[in-house]
């Protein structure tokens, strides 16, 4: 799968977000070492800290299908370029990546591509 085509798939996942709150869409699109891809959107409650990131149910979907390692993740919102995760979804990315997991957002002239262990360096891990 190419990472351009993943990133293709966090867009239309962002489309069916359910921001009313923060108004702050996102899409996520995530690829296993069996190379199988899952997608997620955020979706936010009245309750604020039920809400859950894009990032976090795409996993789960990926977990609730039998994959444990994940090998790239695709985020996107149209509300700013370079949507990195935020630290509790880099907490859940530690437990299930790869040793060489891609971050794939949009940047200003195309992909941006940065390797997990740049942005979380030193996750927890029991």
């Amino acid at each position: 799968m190419e990472y351009n085509e993943l990133l293709e798939k966090a867009k239309q996942a962002s489309e069916s977000a359910y921001a009313p709150y923060s108004k702050f869409k996102v899409g996520a699109c995530v690829l296993t070492e069996n190379n199988k891809i899952y997608t997620g959107c955020n979706f936010e409650n009245s309750s604020f800290g039920l809400t859950i990131c894009a990032e976090r149910n795409a996993i789960g979907s990926a977990i609730a299908d039998g994959e444990r390692k994940l090998t790239a993740v695709a985020i996107y919102s149209p509300n700013e370029k370079h949507c990195y995760p935020c630290g509790a979804c880099r907490q859940v990315m530690t437990e299930f990546a790869s040793e060489n997991l891609d971050i794939i957002t949009e940047g200003d002239d195309g992909l941006e591509i940065t390797k997990f262990s740049e942005i979380f360096p030193k996750g927890f891990i029991l």
